[in-house]
């Protein structure tokens, strides 16, 4: 089985409040509102976030998003005044968490060596 890519998706209540911040979070708007309850994003070297109004799941999403510079996206964050809940460095990977208005979990994740 093939698989060529993948789509994270983010339940939220509130898709008009949930855009504000996912644009604030990665610096532009939604590249695709393929249903009106629907924004996606997209990424240069594959994967998308799908970001979609379910207020029963609401808060229970996870993503982790991997970044080959935590620091630059930690200092673009904060200039928008988004900062993490916490921050960790293990044996692989630096990470900083991050949760949206609704309380879902966004992990942003450098690897620090190549293991995958």
């Amino acid at each position: 089985m093939p698989i060529t890519n993948a789509l994270a998706g983010i339940a939220v209540e509130d898709i008009a409040a949930a855009m504000t911040f996912y644009e604030r979070l990665f610096g532009r708007p939604a590249d695709a509102r393929p249903m009106s309850e629907v924004a996606e994003w997209k990424f240069s070297t594959g994967g998308w976030v799908q970001v979609f109004t379910d207020a029963d799941r609401a808060g229970s999403s996870f993503v982790t998003l991997i970044v080959s510079d935590l620091a630059e996206v930690l200092e673009e964050l904060s200039i928008q005044g988004i900062t993490p809940v916490a921050k960790r460095t293990g044996d692989f990977a630096k990470t900083a968490i991050f949760r949206d208005p609704d309380g879902n979990q966004l992990v942003f994740s450098q690897t620090l060596r190549n293991t995958y």
